[in-house]
């Protein structure tokens, strides 16, 4: 009986395949369930200790800051077996919240002293610091995962593993749920206990599937491309620039609705807390919806209509809600508007991404799709936050928004068409993007 439903669901999966991706599935939990744990957090707090005008220019600012870091990154991807930086990037993080937590309780420096301004430090490193592990830690999970997959096997299991990143996912925001009564240290020490299991599974994923280690070890003899490899590939291949428009022009819509959303609901509550309560509900439902589609549509619909389609479906639902927010700019509008492009995001076009990768080396998929996620997705969300801090008033913002919001949707759908009928043509003729 189980064993049919899974097949409804995920298609003809093997004993072996529901084991491996079971397992990742397991550790992508913990990545995106701790991370939808940071997002309240850094939100309410950056607009408690620095003020919510500035977050379009935290925005901007996450921008230069991934730059050296995706560099840094890069040199370790050379350095480094793949799996091996699964240990060490958590590390950093699980360091920096232990030691945020004790500072949130310092009465001038933390949520004590509750004048806000743009000089107080440790907000702009709060934001700053979970902007990073949502650019680098997920990129490098998928990765890993596509350096170990093939076309065929992605398409039957990824639905299980962002299932499984969606339950995470759920988790996270219920913590937040309950700020006022857990208090905003003890949930970085939250934070800090789920990343410290991010490392353990991996160690556990190794040792009961040796070949990927074996492989990832004989990828390492080949000769280091360096620090910039991965952006001279993506500037010089058409299909790589197009997974780059659709893995990152949804982003600068949904910053600009984002922003107005919070904006909105600061003036609204009037606490840290009660704020990362609020976008605790907005992430919970925004991943309850994905996981609902990724159990019973995400699967199904790439099997059924294909990468094309699916990848073009996207930015078409997009439009519609843009629409509907320009109509009714309600704060429950704009955060039904949210759940709907987040939810769908993680659930379609994020799988639909990560096959698009699998065609290509392992220099693209470890170098190429760090800049892609890491420094393309800030650079949309800069774009977005630019259009936030360029029109001021709200009037203007949700009107030009809007209006900027549905060109971009008519540049994305002629991508997504162009990078679908791209990858089934590679995927046909078995030629991998180098």
């Amino acid at each position: 009986m189980a064993l049919n439903i899974f097949r409804r669901l995920w298609g003809d999966l093997t004993q072996e395949e529901y084991k491996k991706f079971g397992m990742l599935a397991g550790i992508f939990a913990f990545i995106i369930g701790t991370y939808w744990l940071m997002r309240p957090l850094k939100d309410a707090l950056f607009m408690n200790i620095v003020g919510k005008t500035y977050i379009p220019y935290a925005k901007m600012a996450s921008v230069v800051l991934l730059i050296p870091l995706i560099l840094l990154y890069s040199k370790l991807v050379d350095m480094v077996e793949k799996h091996k930086l699964l240990y060490i990037l958590p590390a950093f993080y699980i360091v920096f919240f232990a030691v945020s937590a004790f500072l949130l309780a310092h009465p001038t420096i933390g949520l004590a002293n509750t004048t806000p301004s743009k000089d107080r430090i440790f907000g702009w490193v709060i934001y700053l610091a979970i902007e990073s592990f949502g650019s680098l830690i997920p990129g490098l999970f998928w990765s890993f995962l596509n350096s170990t997959t093939d076309s065929a096997s992605a398409k039957r299991g990824y639905a299980l593993v962002v299932s499984g990143a969606q339950i995470g996912s759920i988790a996270g925001p219920e913590f937040a749920k309950h700020a006022t009564s857990i208090g905003m240290p003890m949930l970085f020490i939250i934070v800090a206990a789920g990343l410290f299991l991010i490392p353990m599974m991996v160690m556990w994923f190794v040792k009961h599937h040796p070949s990927i280690r074996e492989g990832a070890s004989q990828g390492e003899k080949k000769k280091s491309t360096g620090f910039t490899e991965g952006l001279r590939l993506l500037v010089s291949k058409p299909y790589l620039l197009g997974i780059l428009g659709v893995a990152t022009l949804y982003e600068v819509i949904a910053t600009i609705i984002d922003y107005q959303m919070k904006f909105i609901a600061d003036d609204v509550y009037h606490s840290t807390e009660k704020v990362t309560e609020f976008l605790g509900w907005y992430g919970q439902c925004a991943n309850i919806l994905a996981l609902v589609f990724a159990l019973v549509g995400t699967s199904y619909i790439i099997r059924r209509f294909g990468l094309r389609f699916s990848l073009v479906a996207f930015p078409v639902a997009v439009a519609g809600v843009v629409c509907y927010v320009w109509a009714f700019p309600t704060l429950w509008v704009l955060f039904a508007a949210m759940v709907a492009i987040k939810g769908l995001s993680y659930a379609l076009n994020n799988p639909c991404k990560e096959i698009m990768y699998i065609p290509t080396s392992k220099d693209i998929k470890f170098k190429t799709s760090s800049w892609i996620s890491g420094f393309g997705g800030r650079t949309s969300k800069a774009a977005g936050s630019g259009v936030n801090a360029l029109f001021t008033n709200a009037a203007s913002l949700m009107f030009f928004g809007s209006i900027i919001s549905l060109g971009i949707v008519g540049v994305w759908i002629l991508v997504a068409m162009y990078v679908g009928t791209k990858n089934h043509q590679l995927v046909k003729d078995g030629e991998i993007i180098e």
